[in-house]
């Protein structure tokens, strides 16, 4: 049923049709709308779940670590500082091997304080051991809630899965959302049944220490199923299309690149951006295209690899930056390309970083700068490199 929608009422919605046993989340701003429609759906009867209100997301974290430890499907959401809190947990919810859903609504890190988006969180725990999808859209990311909790809990993954959406931009943009029935939902995702859990009558234990003779190996268990979740992930998006009539989850999706000399990289709703900008640039004659990433974690190495190949230019454009290198993404591409003859021009740029705009006017200028091969890590404020003499100490 299409419904004109909150990006949080639909992130709500979504969660819903999955049945999570437990829910908990501590409010914070851009997320506190998604388990706040959480919070009636479970005070009005609709939603059969255990909504446990806690004192920090630390708090929150653990308690759908000891939730999915103990057989239940569970649920939670955060943002910024609240993420970076949560962070200790986070790390022993992959290490335990729990599928736990999170949806991160996206927003900038102190200090100073920020609370507008940009992807500095999420991209902050990408080596945390958690699956990360990043949604343009308000139906990419119901979509994505309901295909990452059938991946996370195929019991040859079992692996926690966060949900990426743009504060603000998506969480509360109204958009026109695909809602599907419980019916089809129950198709596709049916009810939890790990392969382990703790049990008074089967004893287990999770957690426990892990000296130098076993500890490397864990590292190599998680490494490994990742890549077989690159595996997964078209065949469970396959089985999605053919019960919602719609293919969402992607590795990457690209836009225009078949025959594009310059080709931009992105993940996110600036995509969209990008689309409307590439769209008038060909109308022009201009042979530009679009890698969207999709799924950032694992990182789909040889998707990237062999569609970039193929142009004279890249412009990898990301709301990130690690401070005293450059871009996460524009360095995991560089690296793919190392030592390749005929690799591609690529050109990295840091943009939107608290919730600054990145205009038609900011795309055009990277990929202005991308045609004159510039491939330093470049700080964009509208259609002028960012200038921070001032700002030294």
């Amino acid at each position: 049923m299409k419904k004109f929608l909150e990006g949080s009422q639909a992130v709500a919605r979504a969660v819903k049709l999955a049945k999570p046993g437990v829910i908990s989340a501590y409010p914070i701003t851009p997320q506190t709308h998604i388990v706040e429609g959480l919070a009636q759906f479970v005070a009005e009867g609709e939603l059969k779940s255990e909504f446990v209100n806690v004192e920090s997301e630390h708090s929150a974290a653990s308690v759908v670590l000891g939730a999915e430890a103990s057989g239940v499907r569970s649920f939670t959401a955060t943002s910024s500082q609240g993420l970076i809190l949560m962070s200790e947990v986070l790390f022993n919810i992959a290490g335990m091997r729990l599928p736990v859903m999170l949806v991160c609504a996206n927003r900038a890190l102190s200090a100073p304080i920020n609370i507008w988006n940009d992807h500095q969180d999420s991209i902050t725990l990408r080596d945390s051991g958690w699956i990360q999808f990043y949604a343009e859209n308000h139906q990419e990311a119901v979509d994505f809630i309901l295909q990452g909790y059938r991946i996370g809990e195929n019991p040859r993954i079992m692996l926690p899965v966060m949900v990426c959406i743009d504060g603000y931009i998506l969480t509360h943009g109204m958009e026109v959302v695909d809602i599907p029935s419980q019916e089809q939902v129950d198709k596709f995702l049916p009810p939890y049944n790990p392969p382990y859990k703790l049990d008074v009558d089967n004893p287990l234990s999770l957690g426990l220490l892990g000296d130098p003779t076993v500890y490397m190996e864990t590292r190599y268990a998680i490494q490994e199923t990742l890549n077989d979740v690159l595996k997964l992930i078209p065949q469970v998006s396959s089985e999605f299309e053919s019960i919602f009539g719609r293919r969402t989850l992607r590795l990457v999706e690209t836009y225009k690149t078949d025959d594009a000399e310059v080709i931009l990289v992105a993940m996110g709703s600036v995509a969209g951006t990008i689309k409307d900008v590439i769209d008038e640039e060909r109308s022009k004659g201009k042979k530009i295209g679009l890698l969207k990433i999709v799924t950032y974690r694992p990182f789909p190495k040889e998707e990237v690899f062999n569609i970039l190949k193929q142009a004279s230019q890249v412009g990898v454009i990301e709301k990130a930056v690690s401070l005293g290198s450059d871009g996460p993404l524009y360095t995991e591409i560089s690296a793919l390309f190392s030592g390749e003859k005929g690799s591609p021009q690529i050109s990295g740029f840091v943009a939107g970083l608290g919730g600054r705009d990145i205009t038609k006017k900011t795309i055009q200028r990277v990929i202005e700068l991308v045609k004159e091969k510039k491939a330093s890590c470049i700080f964009m404020d509208l259609n002028k490199e960012l200038l921070w003499e001032e700002f030294r100490v």
